[in-house]
């Protein structure tokens, strides 16, 4: 394999289209190498988005929204719905407890809303009919994008209230990170009330992270943008119907762009 991605900008061959691919410290796609020269022989710019796509997450699928009845586009390892292994069958409710080992990972969508749970993570939804309200993020990491209902994620140390938005948290107990990638967040400490901030990002302007201790008022502050991509964001986008509301052929990311 391939060395980490960063955070690369290249021209598609044949339009001569400058392409970016977001930086991540720790991404578990082993495709990541296909990726990177899909990108450089410019698709994107060509507007093969699925065929790119599809051996990102399941050789011989092509990502597409998901029928109804259908939750589950993929899944890798040891992954449980309410205690139970998932399978591509298994039918994810709004208020499922949903729990990755180490070697898991779990593509699903629930309504208009679809996710990404990496591995050795905990996860408790909470919602009715067909629409989750709440999500717990106990421990591990998350990658989600919502329809235009609003939506609050927790963690053990922060509250992120959603509008419409792509959001990816990772929650651990001596922090929480929040990157918007795209919409508003409300973004809070559980433990210090004067620790809040509104973003609005248009692509991961301005990635936080919150603290479990720190100065009164001070415990959300700065972080680098880590651990997921707009391709991801894409797929998960495709199961619900929808494309991220961002080009791949942006200018070269830099993060933080934005404070609010």
């Amino acid at each position: 394999m391939g060395a980490i991605v960063t955070h690369n900008t290249m021209m598609g061959a044949a339009k001569g289209v400058k392409i970016t691919m977001p930086r991540s410290e720790e991404l578990d796609d082993p495709r990541r190498d296909f990726l990177i020269r899909a990108l450089a022989a410019g698709f994107f710019a060509s507007g093969a988005t699925s065929a790119i796509l599809q051996p990102v997450y399941g050789m011989g699928k092509i990502p597409k929204e998901l029928v109804p009845g259908k939750s589950v586009y993929d899944v890798e390892g040891r992954a449980l719905v309410n205690g139970v292994q998932a399978t591509l069958d298994t039918k994810i409710p709004p208020n499922a407890s949903l729990e990755t080992g180490p070697d898991g990972r779990l593509i699903f969508a629930v309504g208009k809303d679809a996710f990404i749970l990496r591995g050795d993570s905990k996860l408790k939804l909470s919602g009715n009919n067909t629409i989750v309200d709440t999500l717990n993020l106990i421990s591990g990491r998350l990658l989600s994008v919502f329809g235009k209902t609003t939506h609050t994620v927790q963690t053990t140390i922060a509250t992120i209230g959603i509008r419409g938005t792509g959001v990816y948290v990772e929650s651990d107990p001596e922090k929480s990170y929040v990157c918007t990638c795209y919409g508003i967040t409300d973004i809070g400490s559980n433990t210090d009330p004067e620790s809040k901030v509104t973003v609005a990002a248009q692509h991961h302007d301005a990635p936080k992270y919150v603290l479990a201790k720190g100065a009164t008022g001070k415990r959300v502050v700065p972080g680098p943008f880590i651990n997921h991509t707009d391709l991801e964001l894409a797929l998960i986008e495709e199961l619900v119907g929808r494309t991220p509301p961002f080009a791949f052929s942006t200018d070269e990311y830099s993060a933080p762009r934005k404070e609010y």
